[in-house]
Protein backbone atom coordinates (compact mmCIF):
# COMPACT_ATOMS: atom_id res chain seq x y z
CA UNK A 1 0.00 0.00 0.00
CA UNK A 2 1.24 3.35 -0.72
CA UNK A 3 1.15 5.92 1.75
CA UNK A 4 0.92 9.61 1.86
CA UNK A 5 4.47 9.92 3.54
CA UNK A 6 5.99 8.28 0.60
CA UNK A 7 3.64 10.40 -2.17
CA UNK A 8 5.27 13.38 0.00
CA UNK A 9 8.77 12.48 -0.52
CA UNK A 10 8.65 11.68 -4.42
CA UNK A 11 6.95 15.03 -4.65
CA UNK A 12 9.65 16.78 -3.05
CA UNK A 13 12.34 14.67 -4.96
CA UNK A 14 10.59 15.70 -8.57
CA UNK A 15 8.26 18.38 -8.33
CA UNK A 16 5.77 16.25 -9.61
CA UNK A 17 2.06 16.49 -8.76
CA UNK A 18 0.58 14.45 -5.95
CA UNK A 19 -1.39 12.33 -8.18
CA UNK A 20 1.69 11.51 -10.08
CA UNK A 21 3.76 10.61 -7.83
CA UNK A 22 0.76 8.42 -6.39
CA UNK A 23 0.53 6.43 -9.42
CA UNK A 24 4.26 5.83 -10.10
CA UNK A 25 4.99 4.46 -7.04
CA UNK A 26 1.80 2.40 -7.48
CA UNK A 27 3.24 1.46 -10.76
CA UNK A 28 6.53 0.74 -8.89
CA UNK A 29 5.73 -1.44 -6.51
CA UNK A 30 6.66 1.84 -3.65
CA UNK A 31 9.92 1.74 -5.21
CA UNK A 32 11.18 5.42 -4.87
CA UNK A 33 14.11 5.93 -7.19
CA UNK A 34 12.24 3.81 -9.92
CA UNK A 35 9.42 6.22 -9.06
CA UNK A 36 11.65 8.80 -10.06
CA UNK A 37 12.72 6.98 -13.00
CA UNK A 38 9.22 6.11 -14.29
CA UNK A 39 8.00 10.07 -13.76
CA UNK A 40 10.99 11.20 -15.91
CA UNK A 41 10.53 8.27 -18.63
CA UNK A 42 6.48 9.82 -18.86
CA UNK A 43 7.80 13.47 -19.44
CA UNK A 44 5.95 14.61 -15.92
CA UNK A 45 9.20 15.08 -14.02
CA UNK A 46 12.76 16.61 -15.07
CA UNK A 47 15.89 14.79 -13.97
CA UNK A 48 15.84 14.94 -10.04
CA UNK A 49 19.21 15.25 -7.77
CA UNK A 50 19.17 14.07 -4.17
CA UNK A 51 18.86 16.92 -2.77
CA UNK A 52 15.08 17.84 -4.81
CA UNK A 53 13.07 20.33 -3.42
CA UNK A 54 13.00 19.11 0.29
CA UNK A 55 14.08 21.76 3.07
CA UNK A 56 15.27 22.67 6.66
CA UNK A 57 16.32 26.00 8.03
CA UNK A 58 19.78 27.06 9.46
CA UNK A 59 22.87 28.09 7.70
CA UNK A 60 25.68 26.45 5.62
CA UNK A 61 29.34 28.25 6.67
CA UNK A 62 33.08 28.33 4.96
CA UNK A 63 35.93 28.68 6.69
CA UNK A 64 39.58 29.13 5.19
CA UNK A 65 43.26 29.27 7.58
CA UNK A 66 46.46 28.23 5.45
CA UNK A 67 45.89 25.42 3.15
CA UNK A 68 43.04 23.88 4.89
CA UNK A 69 39.42 24.73 4.51
CA UNK A 70 36.03 23.46 5.67
CA UNK A 71 32.56 23.39 4.74
CA UNK A 72 29.49 22.91 7.43
CA UNK A 73 26.37 22.90 8.01
CA UNK A 74 24.33 23.56 11.19
CA UNK A 75 20.30 23.23 10.95
CA UNK A 76 17.81 24.68 13.34
CA UNK A 77 13.63 24.48 12.97
CA UNK A 78 12.87 27.72 11.89
CA UNK A 79 14.82 30.52 9.46
CA UNK A 80 14.28 33.06 12.63
CA UNK A 81 17.06 31.40 14.75
CA UNK A 82 19.21 31.76 11.80
CA UNK A 83 19.51 35.42 12.03
CA UNK A 84 20.17 34.86 16.50
CA UNK A 85 23.45 36.28 17.72
CA UNK A 86 24.22 33.00 19.48
CA UNK A 87 23.58 31.20 16.82
CA UNK A 88 25.82 32.86 14.36
CA UNK A 89 28.49 32.53 17.26
CA UNK A 90 27.91 28.75 17.69
CA UNK A 91 28.69 29.05 13.60
CA UNK A 92 31.60 30.66 14.35
CA UNK A 93 32.78 28.34 17.17
CA UNK A 94 32.01 24.94 15.34
CA UNK A 95 34.37 26.16 12.01
CA UNK A 96 37.16 27.54 14.31
CA UNK A 97 36.89 23.66 15.89
CA UNK A 98 36.89 22.07 12.65
CA UNK A 99 40.09 23.73 11.23
CA UNK A 100 41.37 22.75 14.66
CA UNK A 101 41.01 19.46 15.12
CA UNK A 102 40.07 18.46 11.62
CA UNK A 103 37.86 15.34 12.80
CA UNK A 104 36.90 12.40 10.94
CA UNK A 105 33.38 12.10 12.13
CA UNK A 106 30.50 13.76 13.52
CA UNK A 107 31.07 12.46 16.38
CA UNK A 108 34.63 13.66 16.97
CA UNK A 109 33.30 17.18 15.37
CA UNK A 110 30.67 17.46 18.54
CA UNK A 111 33.57 16.51 20.74
CA UNK A 112 36.15 18.98 19.37
CA UNK A 113 37.44 21.26 22.14
CA UNK A 114 37.05 25.36 21.52
CA UNK A 115 36.96 27.98 23.88
CA UNK A 116 37.70 25.57 27.15
CA UNK A 117 34.53 23.17 26.49
CA UNK A 118 33.39 21.40 23.11
CA UNK A 119 31.00 21.84 19.98
CA UNK A 120 28.67 19.96 21.36
CA UNK A 121 28.52 21.80 24.42
CA UNK A 122 27.94 25.08 22.76
CA UNK A 123 25.24 23.42 20.74
CA UNK A 124 23.09 21.76 24.00
CA UNK A 125 23.04 25.36 25.48
CA UNK A 126 21.77 26.57 22.06
CA UNK A 127 19.17 24.31 22.19
CA UNK A 128 18.19 24.72 25.57
CA UNK A 129 18.55 28.78 25.38
CA UNK A 130 16.81 29.16 21.84
CA UNK A 131 14.07 26.94 22.63
CA UNK A 132 14.26 24.91 19.42
CA UNK A 133 16.40 21.78 17.72
CA UNK A 134 19.86 22.47 16.91
CA UNK A 135 22.49 20.03 15.03
CA UNK A 136 25.59 19.71 13.58
CA UNK A 137 24.17 17.91 10.15
CA UNK A 138 27.40 17.65 8.28
CA UNK A 139 31.52 19.07 7.37
CA UNK A 140 33.50 18.50 4.97
CA UNK A 141 37.51 19.58 5.45
CA UNK A 142 39.65 20.68 1.89
CA UNK A 143 43.35 20.63 2.09
CA UNK A 144 45.89 22.18 -0.57
CA UNK A 145 49.21 22.58 -1.76
CA UNK A 146 50.65 25.66 -0.58
CA UNK A 147 50.48 26.84 -4.34
CA UNK A 148 46.98 26.38 -4.94
CA UNK A 149 44.28 27.91 -4.54
CA UNK A 150 40.79 27.97 -2.77
CA UNK A 151 38.07 29.63 -3.94
CA UNK A 152 34.97 30.42 -1.71
CA UNK A 153 31.65 31.95 -2.41
CA UNK A 154 28.50 32.39 0.01
CA UNK A 155 24.90 32.93 -1.00
CA UNK A 156 22.04 34.60 0.78
CA UNK A 157 23.97 35.17 4.29
CA UNK A 158 25.00 31.35 3.85
CA UNK A 159 21.76 29.48 2.43
CA UNK A 160 24.18 27.95 0.11
CA UNK A 161 28.03 27.92 0.71
CA UNK A 162 31.00 26.69 -1.73
CA UNK A 163 34.89 25.82 -1.70
CA UNK A 164 36.77 25.03 -5.07
CA UNK A 165 40.26 23.45 -5.00
CA UNK A 166 42.06 25.29 -7.89
CA UNK A 167 44.93 24.85 -9.69
CA UNK A 168 48.72 27.06 -8.63
CA UNK A 169 48.70 30.35 -10.10
CA UNK A 170 44.73 30.65 -10.41
CA UNK A 171 43.82 34.75 -9.73
CA UNK A 172 41.69 35.32 -6.69
CA UNK A 173 39.09 36.47 -9.14
CA UNK A 174 38.42 33.24 -11.10
CA UNK A 175 38.81 31.12 -8.24
CA UNK A 176 35.71 33.18 -7.14
CA UNK A 177 33.76 33.31 -10.35
CA UNK A 178 34.17 29.23 -10.37
CA UNK A 179 32.79 29.24 -6.57
CA UNK A 180 30.15 31.61 -8.09
CA UNK A 181 29.14 29.01 -11.01
CA UNK A 182 29.30 26.18 -8.72
CA UNK A 183 26.80 27.61 -6.31
CA UNK A 184 24.37 29.28 -8.85
CA UNK A 185 24.63 25.89 -11.18
CA UNK A 186 25.03 23.05 -8.89
CA UNK A 187 26.66 20.68 -11.39
CA UNK A 188 27.38 17.32 -9.83
CA UNK A 189 30.79 16.50 -11.66
CA UNK A 190 33.98 18.48 -12.83
CA UNK A 191 34.38 16.92 -16.03
CA UNK A 192 33.05 13.77 -17.75
CA UNK A 193 35.78 11.79 -17.20
CA UNK A 194 34.66 11.94 -13.69
CA UNK A 195 31.37 10.10 -14.44
CA UNK A 196 31.17 6.77 -13.76
CA UNK A 197 29.69 4.36 -17.06
CA UNK A 198 26.93 2.69 -15.39
CA UNK A 199 25.93 6.63 -13.69
CA UNK A 200 26.18 7.40 -18.11
CA UNK A 201 24.06 4.28 -18.53
CA UNK A 202 21.31 5.02 -16.10
CA UNK A 203 20.86 8.38 -17.69
CA UNK A 204 20.86 6.88 -21.46
CA UNK A 205 17.93 4.43 -20.57
CA UNK A 206 15.89 7.11 -18.62
CA UNK A 207 16.52 9.13 -22.45
CA UNK A 208 15.67 6.14 -24.35
CA UNK A 209 12.04 5.73 -22.17
CA UNK A 210 11.55 9.65 -22.40
CA UNK A 211 11.35 8.82 -26.43
CA UNK A 212 9.26 6.17 -26.98
CA UNK A 213 7.22 7.84 -24.73
CA UNK A 214 7.05 10.55 -27.19
CA UNK A 215 3.98 10.54 -29.24
CA UNK A 216 5.54 13.17 -31.84
CA UNK A 217 8.75 10.84 -32.68
CA UNK A 218 7.03 7.37 -32.79
CA UNK A 219 6.84 7.52 -36.71
CA UNK A 220 10.97 8.58 -36.71
CA UNK A 221 13.49 5.98 -37.82
CA UNK A 222 15.44 4.14 -35.40
CA UNK A 223 18.70 5.83 -36.73
CA UNK A 224 16.90 9.64 -35.84
CA UNK A 225 15.58 8.58 -32.47
CA UNK A 226 18.68 7.32 -31.96
CA UNK A 227 20.40 10.75 -32.53
CA UNK A 228 17.62 12.63 -30.80
CA UNK A 229 18.37 9.97 -27.63
CA UNK A 230 22.69 10.94 -27.58
CA UNK A 231 22.00 14.43 -28.45
CA UNK A 232 19.73 15.08 -24.76
CA UNK A 233 22.13 12.54 -23.43
CA UNK A 234 25.02 14.91 -23.62
CA UNK A 235 22.85 17.84 -23.10
CA UNK A 236 22.11 16.33 -20.06
CA UNK A 237 25.42 15.44 -18.96
CA UNK A 238 26.89 18.82 -20.07
CA UNK A 239 24.27 20.16 -17.05
CA UNK A 240 26.28 17.54 -14.57
CA UNK A 241 29.88 18.92 -15.70
CA UNK A 242 30.94 22.01 -14.66
CA UNK A 243 33.41 22.63 -17.28
CA UNK A 244 30.47 21.88 -19.92
CA UNK A 245 28.58 24.18 -18.37
CA UNK A 246 28.46 27.90 -19.88
CA UNK A 247 30.16 30.33 -18.12
CA UNK A 248 27.54 32.84 -15.79
CA UNK A 249 28.96 35.83 -16.76
CA UNK A 250 29.06 35.29 -20.16
CA UNK A 251 27.04 32.71 -21.82
CA UNK A 252 29.07 32.55 -25.23
CA UNK A 253 31.56 30.36 -23.44
CA UNK A 254 31.90 27.28 -21.65
CA UNK A 255 33.77 27.34 -17.90
CA UNK A 256 35.96 25.17 -19.87
CA UNK A 257 37.13 28.10 -22.29
CA UNK A 258 37.53 30.31 -19.20
CA UNK A 259 39.54 27.75 -17.36
CA UNK A 260 41.84 27.19 -20.75
CA UNK A 261 42.50 31.42 -21.43
CA UNK A 262 44.08 31.23 -17.59
CA UNK A 263 45.66 28.23 -17.87
CA UNK A 264 43.52 27.29 -14.61
CA UNK A 265 42.66 23.87 -13.41
CA UNK A 266 40.16 22.63 -10.77
CA UNK A 267 40.67 19.69 -8.46
CA UNK A 268 37.97 19.72 -6.46
CA UNK A 269 34.36 21.49 -5.31
CA UNK A 270 31.84 21.25 -1.96
CA UNK A 271 28.96 22.60 -2.58
CA UNK A 272 26.39 23.12 0.54
CA UNK A 273 22.68 23.97 0.40
CA UNK A 274 20.81 24.49 3.61
CA UNK A 275 18.41 21.51 4.19
CA UNK A 276 19.38 19.48 0.67
CA UNK A 277 17.60 15.99 1.67
CA UNK A 278 15.98 17.03 5.05
CA UNK A 279 12.11 16.81 5.15
CA UNK A 280 10.32 19.72 6.07
CA UNK A 281 6.93 20.33 7.69
CA UNK A 282 4.30 21.60 5.36
CA UNK A 283 1.02 22.85 7.03
CA UNK A 284 -1.20 22.37 4.07
CA UNK A 285 0.07 18.98 3.75
CA UNK A 286 -2.94 17.26 5.20
CA UNK A 287 -5.90 19.12 2.97
CA UNK A 288 -3.12 17.89 -0.15
CA UNK A 289 -3.26 14.42 1.33
CA UNK A 290 -7.22 14.11 1.59
CA UNK A 291 -7.62 15.44 -2.11
CA UNK A 292 -5.48 12.08 -3.29
CA UNK A 293 -6.31 9.81 -0.55
CA UNK A 294 -9.79 10.40 0.13
CA UNK A 295 -9.59 10.61 3.53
Amino acid sequence: MITASQVKELREKTGAGMMDCKKALEETQGDLEKAVDWLREKGIAKAAKKAGRIAAEGLTRFKVEGNRAVVYEINSETDFVAKNDQFLQLLELTGVALLEVAPKSLEEALSAPVNGRTVGDFITDATATIGEKITLRRFELLEKAETEVFGTYMHMGGKISVIVKMSAGTSDELAHDIAMQVASMSPTFISRKDIAADYIEHERNIQREIIKNDEALAGKPEKVREGILEGRLSKSLQESCLVDQLFFKNQDVKVSDVLKAEKAEVFSFVRYAVGEGIEKKEENFAAEVNSVFGN
